[in-house]
């Protein structure tokens, strides 16, 4: 069945679905805002202060209200997905821009012509916010950071990471008890020896400027690679032999080399499977300068790949080598080939460039662990997108947009007032009286900004509160997109569940 609602019963739905989504969102603004509990039905309840992570947990009984609830959650949504912050000031401004508008409409403006004029307002908003910008140096960088993981820690060691490797190159996942971080400076594979007694009197193996060789096939017989160990033997050098398979018998007779006689010859088999092996054995030969062989009538010891240096634990191989010319050719193809980068692809395009950081967020305990990662990964995606311009934060550079706004229609009201609304949030949420605070930075003509987290005021020149600019022209782009489409739309059609009469179902 279908049911149909419109007019005065879907605007209070829509009214009630709105404050339903963004009053618990909005307590979790700026660096005072408060965390929430989420029950989780796959895993243990957990504490966050992520305004999506919160919207796409809420959710209503009533249909009508939970139809209307997924539409607005997807500005937030859409502003985590393009840029990964600024998801929490997105239901700020959206709360408002359909509220107010609500009101407009209602004493009879006119909501097509409400849209149109409240788009023109966004632009100019936008256009105010980009003169505003700059581009970030290092220690505003820090800031961007630290503010968005409310962590100075958490701030620098993204921040040092970051100009170590780029934003693309460092990846953070959970860890145990203790944050760690793993720097990796070469091509790093699973390993997969042929032989765990290659590892047998060691934890790691090491060699320096080893030789590689790359068969695209089995290896059966001793007779097949008797002239490379005569080759190794004679000139002293280690080689890594990296195979498809090996017959168990070959197997056994290189660990007794290896053990007893000490050729440093290790026997490794090809990585991962299907189209991903050929990938990595194409990255490893490129980094090693060799040829892959599909047979071994044809080998040339010129052949042979060198590498810096390889590192083989029980769990990964490190392939260190020397970035060339030929390499930086090879990993321009790679991104002009690749439209859709998986995580693999960016993985080894991170290895091939300046090498990966890897930060293993550790906590005492679960909850607190995927809170803090949480937290990591705001920070990370708020670095990714400084780079494009940063602006005075802490809803500072809203206000003056909203001061340069005319009063020409209401749609330019509605958004003067609008931008107001993320500058009080913040101090309500830190228990301090916005309007006290407002008249101060108006007097001093836009030249203060408050510090809620040092709670004193700072020269705007010479402040650490720092927002991407950005973040504040998606964040408001999307929620005037969703606020927009609900203020014109009057009816809403929804399949309804008939329970069955009771006298049917005993018939049945």
């Amino acid at each position: 069945m279908k049911k149909v609602i419109s007019n005065d019963k879907l605007s209070e739905k829509m009214k009630e679905a709105i404050k339903l989504l963004c009053e618990p969102v909005k307590m979790t603004l700026g660096p005072k805002g408060r965390n929430a509990i989420i029950d989780h039905s796959a895993f243990s309840p957990f504490i966050t202060n992520d305004g999506v992570t919160l919207a796409e947990n809420i959710t209503s009984e009533d249909p009508i209200i939970n139809t209307i609830l997924e539409l607005a959650k997807e500005s937030s949504i859409k502003t985590n997905e393009l840029i990964g912050d600024g998801t929490t000031t997105t239901l700020v401004l959206l709360e408002n821009l359909y509220l107010q508008g609500f009101e407009q409409i209602k004493n009879g403006e006119n909501p097509l012509i409400f849209k149109e004029e409240l788009d023109n307002a966004i632009n100019e908003v936008i256009n105010y916010i980009k003169e505003e910008s700059h581009t970030p140096n290092k220690e505003e960088l820090n800031h961007i950071a630290s503010i968005s993981s409310s962590s100075k820690e958490i701030g620098k060691i993204l921040v040092n990471a970051y100009n170590k490797v780029g934003k693309d190159n460092i990846f953070i996942t959970e860890g145990e008890e203790k944050t760690t971080i793993n720097y990796l400076n070469g091509y790093q594979i699973e390993t997969n020896l042929a032989s765990p007694y290659f590892l047998k009197n060691n934890l790691t193996i090491k060699y320096s400027n080893p030789k590689i060789l790359i068969y695209d096939n089995d290896i059966n017989y001793l007779e097949e690679i008797s002239f490379l160990i005569n080759y190794i033997k004679e000139k002293e050098i280690p080689l890594i032999i990296i195979a498809k398979d090996y017959n168990p018998l070959l197997i056994n007779k290189i660990i007794d080399l290896y053990l007893n006689d000490n050729i440093p010859l290790i026997l490794l088999k090809t990585p991962y499977y299907g189209i991903e092996e050929q990938i990595t054995l194409n990255d490893i030969a490129k980094i090693s300068n060799t040829i892959i062989y599909k047979d071994l009538n044809n080998f040339n010891y010129n052949n042979l790949g060198t590498l810096e240096s390889i590192s083989i634990n029980k769990e990964f191989t490190n392939l260190k080598f020397i970035k060339n010319k030929e390499l930086n050719i090879y990993l321009k193809q790679i991104k002009k080939n690749i439209n859709s980068k998986s995580d693999f692809d960016i993985k080894r395009i991170a290895m091939l460039n300046k090498g990966i950081i890897e930060i293993k967020v550790g906590a005492p305990t679960t909850t607190e662990r995927r809170e803090k990662k949480m937290r990591y990964d705001d920070a990370l995606c708020s670095l990714k997108i400084a780079k494009e311009g940063v602006t005075t934060g802490g809803g500072l550079t809203y206000l003056k947009c909203s001061a340069k706004l005319s009063n020409k229609n209401p749609a330019y009201l509605v958004l003067k007032e609008t931008l107001k609304k993320p500058f009080a949030q913040i101090l309500t949420n830190a228990a301090l009286n916005p309007q006290d605070i407002f008249n101060k930075i108006l007097s001093s003509n836009y030249s203060l900004i408050y510090n809620v987290k040092k709670n004193n005021y700072e020269e705007v020149n010479n402040t650490e509160v720092i927002d991407s600019s950005k973040v504040l022209i998606m964040a408001l782009k999307n929620a005037s997109s969703i606020a927009s489409m609900l203020l014109t739309t009057n009816t809403l059609i929804i399949n309804e569940f008939i329970e069955p009469k009771e006298s049917i179902i005993n018939e049945i």
